[in-house]
Formats: structure tokens, sequence, C-alpha cells
């Protein structure tokens, strides 16, 4: 085992916080209302907040599994970033069209959750310090600044900076060069993010309830353990857990992400990387890492591998994977040698929901009184605000510059079934790793899946 990783604690940094809110009962009797909300994440939560901002007198339930935020809201590395399509270059591969439209709509998000921990006094440790994506090979270099271009022509400012001036920023002998976004991103932290949006919706009549899973849906009927919910409308945010709608299934899988936490570095630690600007950071390989500062600071270091388990499983016992754990440690030394010496905290991992485009897509059953928005791809801090607003336009059946975009009419192609789906992502997940080791050269495999929009994204 590295020595870093001795006496390291498996469970989310984030969720172990001592500001967790004590649990809530779960729903004991059958019970009606308005709106019916499944799923205690960011989508669910900010679903029940907006729908009684929009109209207080709805009466919403919500109902959650486990705990609110237990999962991916829970779990990842509190990058909020505006864009709504996972990034430019999958926008434009997708929707060239109307990219500047979502760029713009992306942004406004943005602004709007900024906005909303103002307005309701959400401590989530809020930073709008934007991300810096670094090349650590040469070959990535006119990709990031063609990445500039491509922003300017869409209305989005980006900052190339050369060696210097990036190793200034943050000093890592890897880094040769880089891209910084200054607004388009935020840093938080996910648990008191989903905390503080389940108080909200608590003191705005919001009926929540834990541990209190959907066993099954009768159009706008829930069936729970204890009790039944016969809602008007229902939306459903079960990211990547089996929906209640077999329909949407095929739709995403789940893939497992993993995070180290740093113990809090020193003043001196903190003077050899410098970092005084606090940007989250991520690199430019397809097997990429994340990091970024706590507010204690800490360094969260996370991603590289993305693990999918035969099946499309769910288990807690994936979220362990001391394979993985030994490699960011040694990838994060040698990102920043000068820590040497440093030990982590905690390592953990969890699944999040993927599918083909990469980015969430959305939906309506039942004639309309059942709505979903998933397969956000990692990139749901910001997007599930959105994914929101969505549902709730769907729902309302009056057309919004949301739902008339292309992004949202459409959807993304399935996943074909076992075993065909197990070899697919593993030979596109190897391909990739193969492109890493040979300067970003995509194979015949990964140019067909380019080719007919269908792949996977590590």
């Amino acid at each position: 085992m590295h020595k870093s990783l001795a006496d390291v604690d498996h469970r989310s940094f984030w969720l172990e916080d001592p500001g967790r809110p004590a649990p809530l009962p779960p729903l004991a009797g059958d019970t009606t209302c308005d709106l019916a909300v499944v799923g205690g994440g960011y989508t669910g939560l900010w679903t029940a907040l907006i729908a009684k901002e929009r109209d207080p007198s709805l009466d919403v339930v919500l109902v959650e599994g486990a705990r609110f935020g237990h999962a991916a809201s829970g779990r990842n590395g509190g990058f909020c970033a505006s864009s709504l399509t996972h990034g430019l270059g999958n926008g434009l591969a997708r929707w060239p069209e109307e990219l500047a439209e979502l760029e713009r709509l992306g942004a406004a998000n943005l602004q709007a959750i900024e906005d909303t921990l103002t307005r309701y006094g959400i401590d989530a440790e809020w930073e709008r310090t934007g991300e810096l994506d670094v090349a650590t090979e040469p070959y990535q270099l006119p990709e990031l600044r063609a990445a500039v271009e491509l922003a300017a022509d869409h209305g989005v400012e980006l900052e190339y900076l050369d060696a210097d001036a990036v190793r200034a920023e943050v000093r890592s002998p890897t880094f040769r060069g880089g891209v910084w976004n200054r607004r388009g991103v935020a840093l938080v932290h996910p648990a008191k993010l989903a905390w503080g949006l389940a108080e909200v919706c608590r003191r705005l009549g919001v009926r929540l309830y834990e541990h209190t899973p959907v066993l099954g849906m009768s159009g706008a009927t829930l069936r729970t353990p204890r009790a039944v919910v016969r809602a008007r409308t229902v939306a459903l945010g079960t990211n990547v857990f089996p929906s209640p709608l077999a329909r949407v299934r095929p739709f995403v899988i789940p893939v497992y992400d993993y995070a180290l936490m740093t113990e809090p570095l020193s003043e001196s630690q903190l003077r050899e990387i410098g970092w005084r600007n606090r940007q989250g950071i991520g690199d430019s390989g397809n097997q990429f890492h994340y990091f970024r500062l706590t507010a204690d600071n800490r360094i969260l270091w996370g991603g590289y591998d993305a693990i999918y388990h035969f099946g499309g499983r769910v288990r807690a016992r994936y979220d362990t994977r001391q394979e993985t754990f030994e490699t960011l440690a040694t990838q994060f030394f040698d990102t920043f040698p000068q820590l040497e010496g440093l030990r982590f905290t905690h390592a953990w991992g969890g699944a999040i929901d993927t599918c083909t485009r990469f980015s969430a897509f959305f939906g309506t059953a039942h004639s309309g009184r059942v709505a979903y928005a998933l397969g956000y791809t990692g990139l749901g801090v910001g997007a599930t605000r959105f994914g929101a607003e969505v549902m709730l336009d769907l729902l309302a059946g009056e057309p919004t510059e949301r739902t008339r975009t292309r992004m949202v009419r459409s959807t993304p192609l399935p996943f074909p079934p076992e075993p065909l789906r197990y070899a697919g992502v593993e030979l596109t997940r190897r391909s990739l790793i193969a492109a890493d080791r040979r300067a970003g050269h995509r194979n015949l495999w990964l140019r067909t899946m380019d080719a007919v929009g269908f792949g996977f994204d590590s």
C-alpha cells in the first residue's frame, strides 16, 4: 500500500461533515399531492424548490430512498460548471446551430444557483474561482488554443496560459500550458449544497421523506414500502439508480469514479504550490484528473479510472477500489512532488450515470404527467438545476426557451444489451487509454464511435 494511504477512511469526506442533518422519517401513510418528486439528490431537490418558487400553493412531496445527497450529489468533486453540454467540444459536435444559446442558458443557470444560495443564506462554501484546464503533454496544447477560439465564437471568454503563466498560478512540473475559464465554474461543498437545498425545501413547505424508496409506479401513482402517493404530476430525478420508468433504463449506465482527499496543507506547503487563486483544475487526458482546494486547504484529487461493471449493477462494494486509489496516489505525487510526505485522510468512490451523448436528456411519459431528467455524466452539479427547470416546463405543457432547444427535444442512442454493452464500453475505455499513450491519436473504433454519436467518456 502507498504510504500516503495508511489509515485512510473509505467514506466520502463531504458526507462526514459534522454539520450533516439528522435523518428524516419515512413516509408512513397514503397521501395525495400536486407534484411528487422522486430522488433526493440535486435534480430532485432543485425540482421541488423551484416548483414552490413558481407556485407556493403547490403541494409537493419529495421521497428519497436513503438520505438526501447520499449518492453522486454528496460524493462528487464540487465543480459547478455553467456548461450544459459537457463542454464546448461535445456541444459543438451535437448541437452546433444552438451552442451559443445553450452557453447563454448555462451561464444564466450558474448565476441562478449563486443567487439562490445568497437569497436563502445557504452556506455551501461557494467559490466562483473558475477552472484551469491544463496540458500535461505537448500534443494537448494546440487543442487548448483551439478551445479559446471556439469559445470566443460562441460568446465565452477563455484565457490561454503558456507554461510559465500556468505554473505561476499552480506550480507543477507536469503543467505545459492551460486555459482559464474565470467565470464559468464555481467550487462548492457538494454535500452542504444538497443539505442546504433540502432545508430550503422544508422552509418552503415541501413535504420531505427519507428512507422511502419507490418500489413501483403506475401512471402518476407511486408505491413505497409503507404508503402510496397519488400525484397529479411526477418528476423523476433518479440519476444512476434504476428508474421507475422502465423505458429510460437502456439509455443510462453506471460508471464508477474515485477520489482522494489529503490532510490540510500547512502554510509552507501552500507556498510551495502557489494556487493563490484557488481555481478548480482538470487535465486534458482522456483519462483525466480533477482537483481542487477545500475551504480548509485540503486537496481533492479524483478521476482517471472510470469503471463499468458487467450488467450495470450498482453495489456498495464497488465504492472502494484499492487499485485505483494506489494509482491516484502515485499520480498525485508525480504532479506535486514538493508535497511528498502529505497523507490522504479519505478515499472513496461511487457511481455516476452516463449516456451516449455525455450530457443530460429529458422527456415525458404517461400523457405528460411524468417527466424525467438524467444522464449528466459527471457534470451534474450545475446542470441538474437546468434539468429541474426543464422537467417543470414539460409538466406545465407550455413551450419555453429551454424546451424549444433541440438538445432538450432530442434523445441519445440507447446502450445495447449485455454482453455487447460491456464489450463496447471496455473496448472504448481501452481505446481511450491507448489514445493517451499515442499523443491523442484515436483509433478506428473511437473514430467510428465519434461518427455515429455513440461512445463512452471518462
